[in-house]
């Protein structure tokens, strides 16, 4: 065979076999278009779907929501932040804020410090408990704002709210709106019926979405994870960031708790919330209306809830076993000692901690009261009188951080140099040493100002200007009446040193900052 024919049998299978897989090609194609492409045909033997009428399916938990829907608020506040640069803000950044500040100090080096916002912003939720627009919240829904506004069910309006008065013990707070009518208020329950099982339905604004329901079960009662008055209903119902200050309610719609609290490893719901119970809440509320404080006695002890040590000490398993004594308190006064056991209180006997707790906090301030108290094992009465829990416990801000009384304001008077103070206790003035009247306490500090420049903190306690003393705000108004532009002007101000002396009380040191007046003094 030549060379001729063999080529041209070689185009020929070759064509042939191109010819072969073009036309398999094709027909695999078409039985594959052919089985997901429809018909074109329709279906005539489908029935039709039809939506039917719409029908109410009525539940508890509807007419629930319908019913407590208008008594619940959205609440948001507007505050200033001090000035904080990238550094002394990193303790405080959440972990997925961390790496802004590596990444601008990575290129413009350590020195970087990136400002922090003048302004920021909360959100929350309340409850009505009076028509005339009186809200219940949580403290720290409210805390330090410079403004609250509330937006009510159905609403649009946003009111401004009015702080009526706080306890931070509870983490509760009142305020009040003006509003042009009256307002629903919710139906208010005794906590004290609760049991465990029992169903509870959370209203509030979870991540600022208003109006927010989530259902579950009351699932544990008086845990203890807050502070001294704070024994919480445990609850599944989702409770989320932003519900902080709405209701807790039972079944049939009554008030049984203000939420405060989640348990959380990712700031969201994982199935543990915490309510405040409502019996204490009408507490601290009608105290608040009443006088815009809570009142509690205090007789100046700090307890340890050990049943071990009541044995150890004094032979029994019941009774409030005295860890500390506070210096010049009630009790310091009484003889009370560390290790005493406190087993009674006017003849009524004490089980524990809490039977104490309660039992002095409701006490009339100034009643004397007559404790039963076992000591080396033997048995002893002493006579106490009952303190405002205020005055025993006045350097502690979170106790007696919002009392008023003799603690004059006089924020107004320091703006002029930079900083707003409040004037201080007679029980405070006797804790530094300082005569009556003598001594303010500086709030704060606005960044930029004179006082900052010249290094005045918060926290601060001023007691001269130009070695004049300073005790009220008519004293600062009095001295700077009589300053100018350009005058050297100088302030003595006590500071924790750091240090304690006896008794475990924190030692003050005298600090002297001056300076010279601005030109827009």
């Amino acid at each position: 065979m030549s060379m001729f024919d063999t080529l041209r049998r070689q185009k020929l299978l070759s064509f042939t076999l191109l010819l072969f897989t073009l036309s398999l090609g094709i027909l695999i194609g078409t039985l594959l278009k052919t089985g997901v492409s429809a018909q074109g045909q329709g279906a005539p033997d489908a029935a039709p779907l039809t939506v039917p009428s719409a029908v109410q399916l009525s539940t508890e938990f509807t007419q629930l929501a319908k019913k407590l829907e208008p008594s619940v608020v959205n609440i948001t506040t507007d505050y200033n932040l001090r000035q904080q640069t990238s550094r002394n803000r990193r303790q405080q950044a959440p972990q997925d804020q961390e790496d802004q500040f590596d990444f601008f100090q990575r290129f413009f080096g350590p020195q970087f410090e990136m400002p922090a916002p003048r302004r920021s912003s909360g959100t929350g939720s309340g409850v009505v408990v009076d028509p005339n627009g009186y809200i219940l919240t949580n403290n720290h829904v409210v805390e330090q704002a410079d403004r609250i506004k509330v937006k009510l069910t159905g609403d649009s309006t946003e009111y401004t709210a009015k702080l009526i008065g706080t306890d931070p013990e509870t983490d509760l707070a009142v305020i009040k709106i003006d509003a042009p009518r009256k307002l629903t208020a919710a139906k208010i329950g005794n906590s004290d019926g609760v049991q465990v099982g029992d169903w509870a339905v959370a209203i509030g604004s979870p991540f600022g979405l208003e109006t927010t329901v989530t259902a579950g079960i009351i699932s544990a009662k008086e845990r203890n994870v807050g502070q001294q008055f704070q024994h919480f209903l445990q609850t599944d119902a989702a409770i989320n960031p932003g519900n902080s200050g709405g209701p807790l309610l039972n079944i049939r719609g009554e008030v049984i708790g203000i939420n405060t609290a989640i348990a959380t490893s990712s700031r969201g719901y994982q199935g543990v919330g915490f309510a405040l119970p409502m019996n204490t809440a009408v507490k601290v509320y009608n105290q608040i209306i009443k006088s815009g404080r809570v009142t509690r006695g205090s007789i100046g002890v700090r307890l340890q809830g050990s049943e071990d040590l009541l044995k150890a000490y004094g032979g029994t398993t019941k009774g409030a076993f005295v860890q500390s004594v506070e210096p010049g308190s009630p009790a310091d006064k009484a003889g009370l000692k560390e290790a005493d056991i406190i087993v009674s209180m006017n003849g009524r006997s004490l089980s524990n901690n809490d039977d104490l707790v309660n039992a002095v906090s409701e006490a009339p301030i100034g009643s004397s009261a007559t404790l039963g108290v076992i000591r080396d094992g033997k048995r002893i009465d002493l006579r106490v009188t009952v303190a405002d829990r205020a005055d025993v416990y006045a350097n502690d801000p979170r106790i007696a951080g919002n009392r008023p009384g003799d603690s004059e304001q006089s924020d107004s008077a320091g703006k002029r140099f930079g900083f707003s103070a409040q004037g201080l206790s007679s029980a405070q003035r006797a804790e530094l040493g300082l005569e009556a009247k003598q001594g303010v306490r500086i709030d704060s500090v606005e960044p930029g100002s004179f006082a900052d420049d010249i290094g005045i903190q918060a926290g601060d306690i001023l007691t001269e200007v130009n070695r004049q003393p300073v005790g009220s705000a008519d004293d600062i108004r009095r001295i700077q009446s009589s300053l100018k532009p350009g005058d050297a002007v100088g302030f003595r101000v006590l500071r924790p040193s750091g240090q304690a002396v006896r008794g475990g009380r924190q030692q003050w040191t005298p600090v002297y900052l001056g300076g010279t007046l601005p030109g827009q003094f």
